[in-house]
């Protein structure tokens, strides 16, 4: 087989980016271990930052999207009791955010590539990276148990944090950061109406707590808990009753309802700063992972595989490789933001029980310093809302694909 852009991974990324090349005349073919239905289906959050949604407006695959998603214009902080609510629309000059989960994202992907007649390969296994380092990369895979190769110019590696792509670097030269929190998102799907029109972050004595939606009839909430606790010692009523203890307030009480998902995850901050090696080029989870407080990560996906479009495309137009040459370093300018936006959000917002109570008393100082300076508060809306991207020789952007 023969292309011209390997993807590995079927993810936002993956599929953006070979929608975004076949919009620009260049062929690609996505490889991915699981099926259509599984990616379908596999519930993740979404929050979109402004750019994210002008590329998929501009890319065409906004439609359903503007839709179904959820705009909303500020956040609310919620701690020592009270509600303080940062407008975000204001404070950017009218930029907002869209809730709309990722799953939903990936199948608009994939129907529009299939619609196209793009190569989407569900079901591979045993993916293998060959001869990046030379000007003709391989992939080698299996299809029902028979083997094939891909021969291609690049290899794009949208595979997550697990997959072939970022172990195929030598480790040797891979540089690779990493923070542990010690903290847990129990996150629950609940079968309620909205609790709110814009998502709730609280900061309690007894934990983190976070308010979202997902649509009309489901929402997404979370708490705080020890990562390593089993969800088998949180039943519904528990859950319900801690979520009360730690959002509720004098003239404002969660509404409850049946429990159709829950697990525990834990959180941590991640980044492989060598995102190239050769003709090979990281994108989202397989390069960087952050905790979810800041809602950075299928955005930072998406502003990785704009860069990486800006430089493939100005390959094939004039055979430089300016953008590509500089791909890991463009990009982990934007990324270092975010990993920092994420750190300062997450220690902000979680009770750490190793703080003493002068630590304690810093942290309730910032939360209220953010309520009550507009500077303080512009700060974490142009973070929350996406900041731009600046590739050298380009327009500087906020992601909008129409500046190639």
């Amino acid at each position: 087989m023969q292309t011209q852009v390997g993807i590995i991974g079927a993810g936002p990324a993956g599929l953006l980016l070979s929608h975004l090349l076949y919009l620009q005349g260049i062929d690609s073919i996505i490889l991915e271990k699981r099926s259509r239905e599984e990616i379908e289906g596999t519930i993740r959050a979404g929050v979109l930052e402004q750019g994210t949604v002008d590329l998929l407006n501009a890319a065409g695959v906004g439609e359903r999207m503007m839709k179904e998603g959820h705009t909303h214009h500020g956040i609310e902080l919620q701690f020592n009791g009270k509600r303080h609510r940062i407008n975000m629309h204001e404070l950017t000059g009218g930029k907002k955010i869209t809730v709309y989960a990722q799953h939903e994202v990936i199948k608009d992907l994939v129907a529009q590539r299939l619609k196209d007649g793009g190569e989407v390969l569900f079901n591979v296994s045993d993916v293998s990276l060959h001869e990046f380092e030379t000007n003709e990369p391989k992939i080698r895979f299996k299809v029902e148990g028979e083997e094939q190769e891909i021969s291609c110019d690049f290899i794009a590696g949208c595979d997550g944090f697990h997959g072939p792509s970022r172990q195929s670097i030598p480790k040797t030269i891979r540089t690779e950061k990493q923070q542990i929190y010690p903290f847990g998102w129990l996150g629950i799907l609940t079968e309620t109406a909205p609790v709110n029109p814009e998502l709730i972050y609280t900061n309690h004595e007894r934990g983190f707590a976070l308010l979202s939606t997902r649509s009309p009839e489901i929402q997404r909430h979370y708490l705080q808990v020890d990562p390593k606790d089993d969800i088998a010692n949180w039943s519904d009523d528990r859950i319900w009753s801690e979520l009360h203890e730690r959002v509720d307030t004098e003239d404002f009480s969660i509404t409850e309802g049946p429990i159709i998902q829950k697990n525990i995850v834990s959180m941590r901050s991640f980044i492989c700063e060598t995102m190239q090696h050769g003709r090979l080029f990281l994108a989202g989870d397989a390069a960087h992972i952050v905790p979810p407080t800041g809602a950075k990560g299928l955005n930072l996906a998406v502003t990785d595989i704009q860069v990486l479009l800006h430089g493939i495309v100005e390959y094939y137009q004039s055979g430089k490789t300016e953008v590509l040459d500089q791909y890991s370093d463009i990009c982990l300018r934007r990324i270092w933001k975010a990993q920092r936006f994420s750190y300062w959000m997450t220690t902000m917002l979680h009770r750490n029980q190793s703080h003493s109570p002068f630590e304690r008393g810093v942290q309730l100082a910032e939360l209220d310093y953010v309520a009550s300076s507009r500077s303080a508060a512009t700060s974490l809306a142009e973070n929350y809302v996406g900041l731009p991207m600046e590739i050298p020789g380009k327009k500087s952007t906020n992601l909008s694909m129409l500046s190639i």
